[in-house]
């Protein structure tokens, strides 16, 4: 269902959604031409962490703006809990129980587990369909030269983290450009840490002269894996910071700042970790902004699809305070949590003409459905996998949309946990490894904050969402949930 969108107490009544396709739908137009994508993925950001899902103790008004041009979906879940899997699910199709790459696992010489060649259908497709492919952030999907290589998912152009056990650090020694290592002489260790170069301030660089480069007559995906806000809070010390500093009360953190894991995932001390915290999410708010800038200053951006989302809930490390900030608003966990906060996540999509501006939907759909989408939306044929296009529920064309019959999620880590939502019923494994594995239920339209746990009282229920969760899970030996 969509409805006109709410924010700071306004009511936006723009045209319906229904009138909008109508008007403007390519199926009305005579020779559309191939729209643009501009995906931003925040990572580690929760569910209340933008102020128009309900953030209150800072702004995000570029961000804001797409949902007051776009959609701003409610019921939208990352493909798991933690990064890689998560994003593995958004690029392949696949839902955590089918999906190549379902944890978190560090591999020599620098990087992750790789996805199998090829396996990234959402590169695919749109390398199919004649567009150029560039990926600006974090990829932690295989090593340079591993068949996870971005240059081997379909990925034209790459600048970033390859592995995001270095993204931890906001000032590395290094970052990759394609497959050449760029080493960065300011965060080489001699001089102090935070004055040298921040990561995020040069890819954000690349990534506009990425779209700088671009015609209209050339279609592209600009891929923009933000590693803002994960863990390690830091941010160079310029007039947003400096603003932030004193409005909050603040306990620092006292964290990691020489040794060998220094710069190798461990997370620095901050004084000042609330402030900056607000400071980072405003930064990224700023670059969104400014690629938005960019887009209207090419002439591109009435035929740009811009979507933003986050790759998993808020996290806990670092000296991140979630519960001051209501990270994940409304909704109960964490990041590593299958409870709603650690999965569901934020997700705006404005598209000029085609999405009704001001609109909001609380339709229940997943990362793996976003190749289907734009497998759609190129004209390509749909992906095999897990995943439905969205794309009759954006244009207005809800008679069209189909919906899922349920939707999985595993996590490897803590003991092992999965979890399967049907209609408003949410079945949650836990401790599947451990000596007193257990299950909760939950009916999220009642109780969308998952408080009152009705395994005992509904057994029945439980007894049919376990056949869907045996029925989603493939066993694989290098992912063992159930420590096959």
């Amino acid at each position: 269902m969509t409805t006109p969108l709410r924010i700071g107490g306004a009511l936006l009544l723009g045209a319906t959604a229904s009138q909008l396709t109508t008007a403007c739908s390519p199926r009305n137009a005579e020779a559309p031409r191939r729209p643009n994508v501009l995906f931003i993925l925040a990572d580690d950001l929760g569910y209340g962490d933008l102020s128009c899902y309900g953030q209150q103790r800072f702004a995000t008004p570029h961000i804001d703006s797409l949902a007051l041009t776009g959609m701003r979906f409610t019921q939208c879940y990352a493909g798991t809990t933690v990064s890689a899997p998560s994003r593995s699910c958004l690029l392949t199709g696949t839902h955590s129980g089918h999906t190549p790459v379902r944890g978190n696992i560090e591999l020599p010489p620098e990087g992750q587990y790789p996805l199998p060649y090829g396996a990234a259908e959402l590169f695919r497709i749109f390398k199919q369909s004649g567009y150029t492919t560039g990926v600006f952030g974090k990829w932690g999907l295989g090593f340079i030269g591993s068949t996870g290589d971005p240059a081997n998912q379909g990925v034209d152009r790459f600048y970033g983290y390859n592995c995001q056990l270095l993204a931890h650090s906001y000032y590395p020694d290094h970052l990759w450009s394609d497959s050449t290592r760029v080493e960065l002489p300011g965060n080489d260790g001699q001089t102090p840490y935070g004055a040298g170069s921040y990561a995020p301030d040069l890819i954000h660089t690349e990534a506009l002269r990425f779209l700088d480069e671009r015609t209209a007559d050339e279609p592209f995906l600009l891929f923009y894996p933000t590693t803002i806000p994960h863990a390690e809070l830091i941010v160079p010390e310029d007039s947003t910071i400096l603003r932030l500093r004193g409005r909050f009360e603040e306990t620092p953190y006292r964290g990691i700042d020489s040794g060998p894991a220094f710069r190798r995932g461990g997370y620095c001390s901050q004084e000042y970790p609330r402030a900056t915290f607000a400071a980072m999410v405003t930064r990224l708010d700023r670059y969104v902004g400014e690629l938005v800038a960019k887009l209207r200053e090419k002439g591109l951006l009435d035929n740009t699809v811009i979507l933003f989302a986050s790759d998993n809930g808020p996290h806990l490390e670092g000296g991140a305070d979630p519960d001051f900030f209501d990270s994940n608003g409304p909704l109960r966990g964490y990041k590593r949590d299958l409870y709603e906060g650690g999965i569901r996540v934020p997700l705006l999509v404005s598209w000029p003409g085609h999405v009704a501006p001001g609109s909001q939907s609380d339709f229940v759909c997943a990362f793996w459905d976003l190749p289907a989408t734009f497998a759609e939306l190129t004209g390509r044929d749909a992906p095999s996998g897990d995943g439905l296009s969205l794309l009759p529920l954006l244009e207005g064309r809800m008679e069209e949309q189909a919906e899922h019959d349920y939707l999985y999620f595993g996590f490897m880590e803590l003991d092992g946990r999965e979890a399967v939502r049907q209609g408003p019923w949410k079945l949650l494994h836990l401790d599947i490894r451990s000596d007193a594995p257990r299950y909760e239920l939950y009916n999220l339209d009642e109780d969308p904050a998952e408080e009152h746990d009705l395994a005992a009282s509904h057994p029945e229920k439980v007894a049919e969402l376990r056949r869907l969760m045996e029925q989603a899970y493939a066993s694989d030996p290098s992912w063992p949930l159930f420590g096959e």
